[in-house]
């Protein structure tokens, strides 16, 4: 038998509040309509649901059977209705954030603390992957939204980019290497010292190898790791000469922990961006996610 939600409904009403005329009220119809709203759920069940009388009703055994269910029902459908609501309204749900462990720390961290604030009923689920991995992430639904360092001409299919953040790669070097301090390096001196890089299929990594294209240069990294935080660190202990983003470093360079070597070759401006999947509707904590961020979204 085909269900017709509508027919229960009517049902609900009239056995909730024991009246074909009350239910009438509530569902804006006519009491005529309420009638023979239930006639047909009677013939379509083979049963009779109610004893009529002038002004109340009562249910059968039947219809206490039938009631007994569908009242559980419909206040699980109600119970949907609310989510639903407090979702749009922000007052429960979920924000899921593709983006890397560096980008969360040199410039999330603010924006997630201050969303928080202003939304603490709203869960925030960030998913750290590299750049390219965390567009894989949006193409799947997996998250709403990736933020992640732009690769050059960074175009994808039904996606939307926003740039947020300039950034510029620059070489660092610890103290045990102060004699390259001030010195203006053409890029062939590097091919002297250990280098320490990012790891391939990120973006940074990109960027270091088009360095190297450009200049041609043939250099095999010392090391590769998968975290600027950790070039950091090793560039600081003397390890070697590291390639990183030049605004994630502000405190070691203000400590005088590293310094960034000077470099006779042009390093084009990159962007952050925040990418989202033109396939799926943005939720409103998505959107308020990024207005935090200065972007208005549609």
């Amino acid at each position: 038998m085909e269900i017709n939600f509508e027919l229960y409904k009517v049902f609900y009403h009239v056995a909730h509040n024991r009246s074909f005329s009350e239910a009438a009220n509530r569902l804006f119809i006519s009491q005529s309509a309420v009638s023979q709203s239930i006639k047909q759920l009677e013939t379509l069940l083979n049963c009779k649901l109610f004893f009529r009388h002038t002004k109340h009703v009562k249910l059968t055994q039947e219809g206490e059977t039938l009631f007994r269910h569908i009242e559980p029902a419909f206040h699980f459908i109600k119970a949907g209705e609310r989510g639903l609501s407090a979702i749009h309204s922000l007052h429960c749900g979920e924000i899921r954030i593709g983006a890397s462990d560096t980008i969360c720390k040199h410039y999330l961290l603010p924006f997630l603390k201050q969303f928080n604030t202003l939304y603490p009923e709203i869960r925030i689920n960030v998913i750290n992957r590299t750049s390219p991995a965390c567009i894989d992430l949006l193409q799947q639904g997996i998250v709403d939204l990736s933020i992640i360092n732009l690769p050059p001409q960074a175009t994808y299919k039904n996606m939307t980019v926003h740039h947020l953040q300039s950034i510029h790669d620059t070489f660092i070097a610890g103290n045990s290497y102060s004699h390259l301090k001030g010195r203006r390096l053409d890029p062939q001196e590097l091919e002297k010292y250990p280098l320490l890089i990012l790891e391939a299929n990120t973006t940074t990594r990109i960027f270091f190898d088009d360095f190297l294209k450009k200049n041609r240069l043939t250099i095999q990294p010392e090391i590769e790791l998968g975290s600027i935080d950790l070039l950091v660190e090793m560039a600081k202990i003397g390890l070697g000469i590291s390639f990183v983003i030049h605004e994630y470093i502000s405190a070691e360079l203000e400590k005088d922990e590293v310094f960034p070597l000077i470099i006779n070759a042009d390093f084009p401006e990159r962007y952050i961006g925040l990418v989202t999947n033109n396939a799926i509707p943005l939720s409103l904590a998505a959107r308020r996610f990024s207005e935090l961020l200065g972007l208005t979204m549609n």
